[in-house]
């Protein structure tokens, strides 16, 4: 009896110590057969052995659970406390981060000068300039840092060596100091990657794009900026500076351009102006020259430069269309209603400036490169760096109050007589 006695009582723990939870505070009539295995009427009385091993079990639980926890504050809180969202599923990065929360807090009226080196670093991030922030923490104290360092500084202590990032950093810094409120500000370098779609420029967005170029910088690109971007065409300078133009004089409103065809029986030259790329081919259909019309993608023509530019014309628009010459009457087709299209003073205006004697008609071949420079200039090469230019492709009339005026003269682009924009462009011959 004793040696049965005694595998007896090592029996009943074997069985107890699989689910000591449900041993713990649960009865005998409470189990359902499903969940203990057995009929709940043939359980025998727990010995003492069975009823401390639970404890030993919670002991070892509670023994894991605060292990895991540490000694963070609340360690007494039950599993039910551990939720998405609550304060132990994100305390580490909550208590991390409050210090520069309170900071942020403290300068969120401040003056740029003032702003701590976090808000600075996250307006870098914002601005599209993130790469730079690691420089930025160990370089700016403050928002002043920045208000008073030179293109020489940013270049060497935040490793700014983009001349097109330096450039988007100078402007914004000039403009935080005095105070400029300009609309084109608003305007970031995604919205201007859409531009050149609009414009019938798609296949600079890369450049655009990894540039950072934005809408106050659009009113600061030189010719050699563009040469940068890798835009050598001399038609395609002057479709950006066109296109800037009409920007301007709509207060760099972003939805001036028009994609859409409205009423084709009555059309004014002040709306062709803003005609995008897309409206103009949808205009070619409208005069049965659908045909043609894909061949404008990645032309660059739009309404700007179809009303802005004396030199572009009938001719300039079939030899982008892909006419051939021997066409004549299609020519003729196209020719009248092109110019229909202008209007009689633009027309007029293109007329005179084919008569000239110092026209030059516009080609795909043209190309672009920088001014020459003369031996007086070659001592200023060491003062005067590549950013710092201010050869502007198209310059503020500050004669324009306004994008209010409606008439054909106001969208007149000043200074592109053909000598003048041949001397500008430096036009590099013209291949076959």
């Amino acid at each position: 009896d004793l040696y049965f006695g005694h595998l007896e009582v090592h029996r009943y723990p074997l069985y107890s110590t699989g689910a000591p939870n449900h041993m713990d505070n649960t009865t005998s009539e409470e189990l359902s057969p499903l969940s203990s295995g057995t009929d709940s009427g043939a359980q025998s009385p727990l010995s003492p052995d069975n009823k401390r091993s639970p404890k030993g079990i919670k002991k070892i639980w509670g023994k894991i659970r605060r292990t895991q926890s540490g000694n963070f504050p609340g360690d007494d809180l039950g599993l039910v406390e551990f939720r998405r969202g609550g304060l132990r599923a994100t305390a580490g990065p909550r208590l991390s981060r409050s210090k520069d929360t309170k900071g942020q807090k403290s300068d969120h009226n401040a003056p740029f000068a003032q702003w701590g080196t976090e808000r600075v670093c996250s307006w870098l991030e914002d601005f599209g300039l993130g790469q730079y922030v690691i420089f930025a923490r160990q370089w700016i104290t403050s928002g002043h840092t920045l208000l008073t360092a030179t293109p020489q500084d940013m270049e060497k202590e935040l490793g700014i060596k983009h001349p097109l990032h330096r450039k988007k950093l100078v402007l914004a810094v000039k403009a935080i100091n005095t105070k400029q409120d300009d609309k084109s500000a608003e305007l970031d370098h995604i919205w201007v990657t859409r531009w050149l779609d609009d414009i019938g420029l798609p296949q600079y967005k890369d450049q655009f794009h990894e540039s950072r170029v934005d809408g106050r910088m659009l009113q600061y690109l030189t010719v050699n900026d563009l040469l940068f971007l890798k835009v050598t065409s001399q038609l395609h300078h002057l479709s950006i500076k066109c296109a800037i133009h009409v920007l301007h004089l709509n207060n760099f409103n972003p939805h001036c351009l028009r994609r859409r065809p409205a009423d084709e029986n009555n059309i004014s030259s002040s709306e062709v102006v803003q005609w995008s790329n897309h409206r103009v081919m949808e205009w070619l259909r409208s005069v049965d020259l659908a045909e043609y019309a894909p061949n404008l993608r990645g032309s660059g023509v739009h309404g700007g430069l179809i009303i802005l530019e004396p030199r572009f014309n009938g001719d300039t628009l079939a030899m982008l269309l892909n006419i051939p010459p021997q066409k004549t009457l299609l020519r003729r087709h196209l020719t009248t209603n092109f110019n229909v299209l202008i209007g009689p003073e633009a027309q007029q205006d293109k007329r005179e400036i084919m008569e000239s004697t110092a026209y030059t008609a516009l080609t795909t071949t043209a190309k672009v490169r920088p001014k020459k420079l003369g031996f007086s200039h070659f001592g200023n090469l060491r003062k005067k760096k590549f950013d710092e230019s201010t050869d502007y492709i198209c310059p503020m009339d500050t004669s324009i109050s306004n994008g209010t005026q409606k008439s054909y003269g106001a969208y007149r682009v000043h200074n592109t007589l053909p000598d003048k924009e041949l001397e500008k462009l430096d036009q590099v011959g013209q291949g076959d």
